[in-house]
């Protein structure tokens, strides 16, 4: 297991099947421009992203495998044949959903006990609440983060909304375990904040990752001016 270095930049390298860069070759290739930009670590989706990624990066890998089904709202590696899954392509980190949200059938805790003991993986807690995070701590998850703040119901923010630094700041002074700063982090200004609040380390995606998203940013605010 590869730690996530203190104060660095974990880059998400991840596209929607719709996205034209969807699929693990595109994503080997984004994973090693991170790295040569300066990145100390890297989250995808899906065994064989994480497995390309892993074959041409020496970098901490988050691994994650989403998984849509009717009725249930957590999707983040609900439970543990998920996690089991990106452990084996070979991810040094496994981020689970750690929202009080109703998961399926497997618990949290249950989950966290099976993967510390049947998988030789960090586990990272993707969270929405200074609540959660609290209950994720105590669980002895090795990260706690804010990644799903605004993703919630009981969060749910506008669109455009700003990260959500003062639960950054609360996790880190509440939680034993390094607090890393995730979601809608898109100036590298907000992302220094991050660290600022007492992050451990801070994770991008879209405004490094996604040219559509990027360029639709740009097109907006030209035509915009017209």
């Amino acid at each position: 297991m590869r730690p996530i270095p203190k104060g660095s930049l974990v880059v998400s390298c991840q596209a929607r099947p719709d996205n034209p860069l969807h699929g693990p070759v595109h994503m080997a290739a984004m994973a090693l421009a991170a790295r040569d930009g300066g990145a100390g670590g890297i989250r995808a989706n899906g065994p064989q992203d994480i497995a390309a990624i892993k074959a041409v990066v020496d970098l901490p890998v988050i691994g994650i495998l989403k998984c849509e089904r009717p009725g249930i709202p957590v999707i983040i590696t609900p439970d543990f044949a998920a996690a089991e899954a990106v452990a084996k392509a070979g991810c040094d980190i496994v981020a689970i959903d750690a929202t009080a949200r109703y998961r399926g059938g497997e618990d949290l805790a249950g989950l966290v006990k099976a993967i510390r003991e049947r998988l030789n993986v960090a586990i990272f807690a993707d969270c929405a609440t200074l609540a959660e995070g609290i209950a994720a701590d105590a669980l002895g998850v090795d990260y706690v983060s804010s990644t799903l703040s605004g993703y919630t119901e009981e969060t749910l923010a506008p669109k455009g909304t700003g990260p959500d630094l003062a639960l950054v700041a609360a996790l880190a002074a509440h939680c034993k375990a390094p607090v890393v700063a995730e979601g809608r982090f898109d100036t590298p200004a907000l992302a220094a904040q991050a660290l600022q609040a007492g992050a451990h380390a801070v994770v991008v995606g879209t405004m490094i990752t996604n040219p559509r998203e990027i360029t639709k940013r740009f097109a907006d605010a030209v035509h915009g001016a017209c």
